[in-house]
């Protein structure tokens, strides 16, 4: 009997080509068959890098047949690689329905890890960190966003989720409506030629979007609850960061401590500030 193949989950860039890694490359090469979201998509990526490999595709709408295609193909001994339009296969997709069958007629699945919008809006952010909440996108239904959003409302981790465009504001909106004055970050376009972050309370965050033609794929970040929630004033944290700095020149540790203290935000938020102070000095 023929031993079974190997399902790769191979991460692919977000948008800038060059976060691609050297392995996701090497296995892209080696494997028998890429099953790709948009196989148009995938043949382009492929191209830009010199590779000549069978193509099938799996999406939402043919993951049934198709599964079991891919599925044939590793019982034969073959092996396949599983990638989406960008980033990472199975985060938001139907690739874990393939997963989970694989792992079921004990095929091997191996992570070939890489780039992930969320992960990458998340190290950005300024938020809090050590604990979140992936979400994926939002119902394009009103009221099943709204439900969504409300559940959020005790959550005491960072939210991340999924946007389109053209639902930034509406779901902003809801954002302010549903769970208040919250701080949220919005990261635009990841990795490509006009990346955007805009942080700050959600009013402020919708000001800057007034008026503008809204492009590319959305990542919403929505601060965590506390009992003592409180929007920081961003321009008085950097005056007394620089203050404690430049003028008393305390260390950064002591600097975050002190204004932490004085103005009753959590450190984690005090320090993102501070390292950015500190990068940009302005004398």
């Amino acid at each position: 009997m023929r031993p079974s193949g190997m399902l790769y989950i191979v991460a692919t860039p977000i948008g800038n080509l060059e976060d691609i890694t050297f392995r996701a490359i090497r296995i892209l090469k080696e494997v028998d068959l890429v099953a790709a979201e948009d196989t148009r998509h995938t043949r382009k990526l492929l191209t830009h890098f010199g590779i000549t490999k069978p193509l099938t595709s799996y999406f939402d709408h043919n993951k049934s047949l198709k599964g079991e295609y891919i599925l044939d193909r590793l019982r034969d001994g073959l092996s396949v690689a599983l990638v989406t339009d960008a980033g990472t296969p199975c985060i938001s997709d139907p690739g874990y329905q393939l997963v989970r069958s694989a792992v079921s007629e004990g095929i091997a699945v191996v992570p070939i890890p890489g780039a992930c919008a969320a992960i990458a809006a998340l190290s950005a952010s300024g938020l809090p960190t050590d604990s979140f909440i992936f979400h994926g996108f939002l119902s394009n239904r009103s009221a099943r966003r709204r439900d969504c959003i409300s559940s959020f409302k005790e959550a005491k981790h960072v939210i991340v989720l999924y946007e389109a465009p053209v639902r930034l504001m509406a779901t902003l909106e809801d954002i302010r409506e549903l769970l208040g004055e919250r701080v949220v970050v919005v990261g635009r376009e990841l990795t490509k030629l006009h990346e955007e972050f805009v942080r700050g309370p959600v009013s402020e965050v919708m000001d800057s979007f007034v008026d503008r033609q809204i492009r590319g794929e959305v990542v919403i970040l929505i601060s965590p609850r506390s009992e003592e929630t409180q929007i920081p004033d961003f321009a008085e944290v950097e005056a007394r960061l620089r203050k404690y700095f430049f003028r008393e020149s305390l260390t950064l540790k002591d600097a975050v401590r002190r204004v932490s203290t004085e103005l009753g935000l959590p450190r984690s938020e005090v320090y993102a500030e501070a390292l950015r102070v500190k990068d940009n000095r302005l004398d």
